[in-house]
């Protein structure tokens, strides 16, 4: 080659010259198919490697139908271990299909997650993996009907039909409220986000649906709604606990929430039960005994992301729903006392 070629890729003609066969030979090589002889395939091989061929990922996507063998993944916030460990599993199943993850966060914004939404179709990505941070997904519509797969994750979307992966919410707060319960609490303080969330809605209502079994009135005197951070979570158990009749346990609805209750419970001593949605890390060594209400969060992230795949590969069925169970976990130590 002269110095003008040089500059340039190397080609599958270029690396056909080299090694002495046709095109057609060195693309049965490196896309691994059958029938060449081994003599052919060495040639083809010394040749991609004096060369420095690199594979051209993007056109074979395109002649397997597909665009840039991307996919886009929409969350919350990275720096929630839910979300990174979803992060780093649906990035596991992408790599093992030869795709590379964008990930993207909305930061709970709607119209942050719609700006993503839209700046990842002008990628041209395969397919989304979406966390909706709104409650509208309309305005995906246009999209989908130019072929965009979506699969929505931890909350179904509103306003298009598309695949969803949830927590089966409802029922895990259900069950813990009923081993609260069964325990002898009669006034359980309730620290949740807001209800406009969907896993704040559905976890509330597996609370009501457990109080309601039982015979006890539900009290908004118990419920402390729009909590979204430990230091909130804090305070909403100090109020109560301040309270003429103080609750004797908590629930409280997701793993940042748990948090600050440890820390308000542990500051006053305080004996009161802990419940609390997800599990996290550290959760065992926390000083002070508490009932997590668990699930796979690695499922969650496969289970999106191998939905999002068969998509992709020509699934054209009508959409579904799956739920990932929950289970009761016992966390925390108990710290001796002199």
């Amino acid at each position: 080659m002269d110095k003008q070629d040089r500059r340039r890729r190397p080609t599958i003609s270029d690396v056909a010259a080299a090694a002495g066969v046709s095109p057609k030979t060195v693309s049965r090589v490196i896309n691994n198919e059958p029938g060449v002889r081994a003599e052919l395939a060495d040639q083809v091989l010394a040749a991609i490697s004096k060369l420095g061929f690199r594979r051209n990922t993007m056109a074979s996507s395109l002649r397997s139908g597909r665009q840039t063998a991307t996919i886009g993944l929409i969350i919350e916030d990275l720096a929630n271990p839910f979300y990174s460990t979803i992060a780093a599993t649906v990035a596991n199943v992408a790599r093992a299909h030869d795709t590379h993850l964008i990930t993207v966060s909305s930061e709970e914004d709607p119209d942050l997650e719609q700006r993503q939404f839209l700046q990842l179709c002008q990628r041209r990505v395969d397919g989304m993996i979406i966390v909706p941070a709104g409650s509208d997904h309309s305005y995906t519509r246009s999209e989908v009907e130019m072929g965009m797969r979506m699969v929505f994750l931890d909350r179904p979307p509103s306003g298009i039909l598309a695949d969803s992966v949830v927590i089966d919410n409802a029922a895990g707060a259900r069950s813990g409220i009923m081993s609260l319960l069964e325990d002898g609490h009669r006034r359980i303080g309730v620290v949740i986000d807001s209800p406009v969330i969907y896993t704040a809605r559905e976890r509330l209502a597996g609370v009501r649906s457990a109080l309601a079994e039982a015979g006890i009135p539900y009290d908004d005197a118990l419920v402390k709604v729009g909590v979204t951070n430990p230091e909130e979570a804090a305070h909403a158990i100090a109020t109560m606990l301040d309270g003429v009749d103080p609750p004797t346990a908590f629930f409280t609805g997701n793993n940042r929430s748990t948090i600050g209750a440890i820390q308000e419970l542990y500051r006053r001593d305080s004996d009161a039960a802990l419940l609390g949605f997800d599990d996290f890390e550290l959760a065992t060594l926390m000083p002070r005994p508490l009932t997590v209400i668990a699930y796979d969060v690695q499922e969650l992230g496969r289970a999106a992301a191998r939905r999002l795949f068969e998509r992709i590969g020509g699934d054209t069925s009508w959409p579904s729903e799956t739920v990932i169970p929950t289970h009761l976990v016992q966390r925390g130590v108990q710290l001796l006392k002199s």
